[in-house]
């Protein structure tokens, strides 16, 4: 099973369906383990793009 969900992680990586992040976790991984993953399989690794809605560290408006 853990090769199917390796297969899997990496099928939904390349279709740009899920993030390095998203497809190490469904693969058993760590990121760096799935990152050295995509290099032995020759699929490029994409740039990490800020999710909808993420926050940047900065504090909350006061509402005085």
């Amino acid at each position: 099973m853990h090769s199917h969900a390796l297969t899997q992680a990496l099928t939904l990586y390349r279709s740009e369906t899920l993030t390095l992040s998203q497809a190490a976790s469904r693969a058993g991984r760590t990121e760096e383990e799935f990152a050295a993953v995509l290099h032995q399989y020759g699929i490029e690794q994409r740039p990490e793009t800020p999710t909808v809605g993420a926050q940047t560290e900065r504090p909350a408006p006061r509402a005085d």
